[in-house]
Protein backbone atom coordinates (compact mmCIF):
# COMPACT_ATOMS: atom_id res chain seq x y z
CA UNK A 1 0.00 0.00 0.00
CA UNK A 2 2.78 2.28 0.91
CA UNK A 3 4.41 1.78 -2.19
CA UNK A 4 0.88 2.35 -4.09
CA UNK A 5 0.97 6.21 -2.16
CA UNK A 6 4.19 6.98 -3.35
CA UNK A 7 4.15 6.53 -6.66
CA UNK A 8 1.31 8.22 -6.66
CA UNK A 9 2.53 11.55 -5.08
CA UNK A 10 5.51 11.30 -7.41
CA UNK A 11 3.41 11.70 -10.49
CA UNK A 12 1.92 14.37 -8.99
CA UNK A 13 4.60 16.33 -8.12
CA UNK A 14 6.46 15.20 -11.35
CA UNK A 15 5.38 18.15 -13.24
CA UNK A 16 5.00 20.67 -10.20
CA UNK A 17 5.55 24.32 -11.85
CA UNK A 18 8.58 26.07 -10.01
CA UNK A 19 7.64 29.71 -8.61
CA UNK A 20 11.39 31.54 -9.66
CA UNK A 21 12.92 31.38 -13.05
CA UNK A 22 15.99 29.18 -13.64
CA UNK A 23 17.74 31.92 -15.29
CA UNK A 24 16.75 35.58 -15.77
CA UNK A 25 15.00 36.15 -18.93
CA UNK A 26 14.49 38.91 -21.36
CA UNK A 27 11.16 39.92 -22.98
CA UNK A 28 9.97 36.75 -24.77
CA UNK A 29 7.73 37.05 -27.95
CA UNK A 30 7.02 34.61 -30.38
CA UNK A 31 6.95 35.51 -34.08
CA UNK A 32 5.07 34.08 -37.04
CA UNK A 33 6.19 33.33 -40.38
CA UNK A 34 5.14 32.19 -43.62
CA UNK A 35 7.50 31.36 -46.86
CA UNK A 36 7.15 33.42 -49.94
CA UNK A 37 7.04 30.21 -51.88
CA UNK A 38 4.17 27.30 -52.42
CA UNK A 39 5.10 24.36 -50.27
CA UNK A 40 7.64 26.25 -48.64
CA UNK A 41 5.39 26.16 -45.25
CA UNK A 42 4.93 28.46 -41.92
CA UNK A 43 4.89 28.23 -38.62
CA UNK A 44 5.80 30.17 -36.13
CA UNK A 45 9.19 30.90 -33.34
CA UNK A 46 9.20 31.67 -29.94
CA UNK A 47 12.42 32.88 -28.54
CA UNK A 48 12.98 33.45 -24.81
CA UNK A 49 15.96 35.97 -24.10
CA UNK A 50 18.80 34.88 -21.61
CA UNK A 51 21.02 36.55 -19.51
CA UNK A 52 22.47 33.51 -17.92
CA UNK A 53 23.41 30.38 -19.56
CA UNK A 54 24.42 28.45 -16.39
CA UNK A 55 21.20 26.30 -16.48
CA UNK A 56 20.45 24.60 -20.18
CA UNK A 57 16.40 24.89 -20.97
CA UNK A 58 15.16 21.90 -22.83
CA UNK A 59 12.06 22.28 -24.70
CA UNK A 60 9.47 24.29 -24.77
CA UNK A 61 5.08 23.77 -24.36
CA UNK A 62 3.17 26.28 -26.21
CA UNK A 63 -0.56 26.94 -27.83
CA UNK A 64 -0.78 23.23 -27.70
CA UNK A 65 2.47 22.10 -29.36
CA UNK A 66 5.49 20.86 -27.98
CA UNK A 67 8.87 22.05 -30.00
CA UNK A 68 12.75 21.27 -28.46
CA UNK A 69 14.89 24.61 -27.89
CA UNK A 70 17.65 25.40 -29.83
CA UNK A 71 20.34 27.88 -28.25
CA UNK A 72 21.67 30.67 -30.24
CA UNK A 73 24.00 33.34 -29.05
CA UNK A 74 24.52 35.87 -32.06
CA UNK A 75 27.20 37.71 -30.05
CA UNK A 76 24.86 40.97 -29.14
CA UNK A 77 21.86 38.71 -27.67
CA UNK A 78 21.76 35.28 -25.53
CA UNK A 79 18.86 33.41 -26.77
CA UNK A 80 16.77 30.24 -26.72
CA UNK A 81 14.73 30.01 -30.02
CA UNK A 82 11.38 26.66 -29.99
CA UNK A 83 10.26 26.46 -33.89
CA UNK A 84 6.55 25.50 -34.16
CA UNK A 85 5.43 24.42 -38.02
CA UNK A 86 1.57 25.06 -38.96
CA UNK A 87 -0.10 23.11 -41.45
CA UNK A 88 -0.58 26.66 -43.93
CA UNK A 89 1.92 26.35 -47.09
CA UNK A 90 3.27 22.97 -46.63
CA UNK A 91 4.69 21.15 -49.49
CA UNK A 92 2.12 18.12 -50.12
CA UNK A 93 3.64 14.93 -52.05
CA UNK A 94 0.22 13.15 -51.65
CA UNK A 95 0.79 9.36 -53.34
CA UNK A 96 -2.69 8.22 -54.88
CA UNK A 97 -2.25 4.97 -56.18
CA UNK A 98 -3.98 1.72 -56.03
CA UNK A 99 -1.15 -0.24 -55.06
CA UNK A 100 -0.99 0.15 -51.30
CA UNK A 101 2.75 0.20 -51.63
CA UNK A 102 2.89 3.05 -53.05
CA UNK A 103 0.53 4.80 -50.97
CA UNK A 104 2.36 3.69 -47.63
CA UNK A 105 5.10 6.19 -48.22
CA UNK A 106 2.84 9.05 -47.81
CA UNK A 107 3.59 11.10 -44.78
CA UNK A 108 1.56 10.13 -41.54
CA UNK A 109 -0.34 12.89 -40.11
CA UNK A 110 1.51 13.98 -36.78
CA UNK A 111 -0.63 13.53 -33.42
CA UNK A 112 -0.66 16.78 -31.09
CA UNK A 113 1.55 16.08 -27.99
CA UNK A 114 -0.35 15.92 -24.27
CA UNK A 115 -0.34 19.11 -22.91
CA UNK A 116 0.06 18.47 -19.15
CA UNK A 117 -0.45 22.17 -18.28
CA UNK A 118 -3.35 24.54 -18.53
CA UNK A 119 -2.15 27.63 -20.02
CA UNK A 120 -3.67 31.30 -22.09
CA UNK A 121 -2.26 32.40 -25.65
CA UNK A 122 0.10 34.37 -23.88
CA UNK A 123 1.87 32.07 -21.68
CA UNK A 124 3.68 28.85 -22.28
CA UNK A 125 6.40 26.20 -20.07
CA UNK A 126 9.72 26.11 -20.41
CA UNK A 127 11.59 22.74 -19.05
CA UNK A 128 15.13 22.16 -17.62
CA UNK A 129 17.23 19.81 -15.73
CA UNK A 130 18.54 20.47 -12.29
CA UNK A 131 20.66 16.75 -11.47
CA UNK A 132 18.51 14.10 -13.18
CA UNK A 133 14.92 15.94 -12.19
CA UNK A 134 13.56 17.90 -14.89
CA UNK A 135 11.78 21.01 -13.63
CA UNK A 136 9.00 22.90 -15.45
CA UNK A 137 8.75 26.92 -15.52
CA UNK A 138 5.67 28.86 -16.38
CA UNK A 139 6.33 32.20 -18.47
CA UNK A 140 3.10 35.12 -19.19
CA UNK A 141 2.49 38.24 -21.09
CA UNK A 142 4.75 36.55 -24.44
CA UNK A 143 4.22 39.43 -27.15
CA UNK A 144 3.35 38.83 -30.61
CA UNK A 145 5.98 40.87 -33.24
CA UNK A 146 5.02 41.24 -36.38
CA UNK A 147 5.00 38.30 -39.04
CA UNK A 148 7.98 37.64 -41.01
CA UNK A 149 6.91 37.50 -44.60
CA UNK A 150 9.51 35.95 -46.42
CA UNK A 151 10.29 36.89 -49.95
CA UNK A 152 9.31 34.79 -52.98
CA UNK A 153 11.98 32.59 -54.47
CA UNK A 154 13.75 34.56 -57.53
CA UNK A 155 12.63 34.17 -61.13
CA UNK A 156 13.92 31.50 -63.33
CA UNK A 157 15.38 30.03 -60.19
CA UNK A 158 18.48 32.17 -59.62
Amino acid sequence: MFLLVASFSQCSTAQKLQKNPPVELGQVYAQNWVAGIKGGGSGFNVFIPVKDTSVVLDSIFFRGQKAGLEFNDSGDQTFYVGRFQSDFNQKEDLILSSDMKEESKNKLPTLKDEMPFEFHDDECVITYREGDQTLYYKISNIKMEQPLHYPSAPPNGQ
